[in-house]
């Protein structure tokens, strides 16, 4: 079993910058793909970030450009740098890995197999 626990999280006025990080356990994080998630209140999960094993990236629309997703394999850790924050990335952000090996950055919620307990996000203006 695989733990995922997220930090970074807080309050950040609109146009600063947050680094969120997601530390998981175990001895076999570099074959996984990691993926970031938002979901805000009233709303659906929803993708954010992807990134493979082998370092291919993928985002949603509306964060590219902002947001970079990144992973050091040594300290078994996934990043979320977030620039030019926008009132409406206020959401709980979560991690995700997807185990499976695939070379891939999936963006869809079932690709992944276990989840962090999320860290808030709140952009304010």
């Amino acid at each position: 079993q695989v733990q995922l626990v997220e930090s970074g999280g807080g309050l950040v006025q609109a146009g600063g910058s947050l680094r969120l990080s997601c530390a998981a356990s175990g001895r076999m994080f570099s074959r996984y793909a990691m993926g970031w998630f938002r979901q805000a209140p009233g709303k659906e999960r929803e993708f954010v970030a992807a990134i493979s094993r082998s370092g291919d990236t993928s985002y949603v629309d509306s964060v590219k450009g902002r947001f970079t997703i990144s992973r050091d394999n040594a300290k078994n850790t996934v990043y979320l740098q977030m620039n030019s924050l926008k009132l409406e990335d206020t959401a709980v952000y979560y991690c995700a890995a997807d185990m499976t090996g695939r070379y891939i950055a999936p963006r869809e919620l079932y690709a992944y197999d276990y989840w962090g307990q999320g860290t808030q996000v709140t952009v304010s203006s």
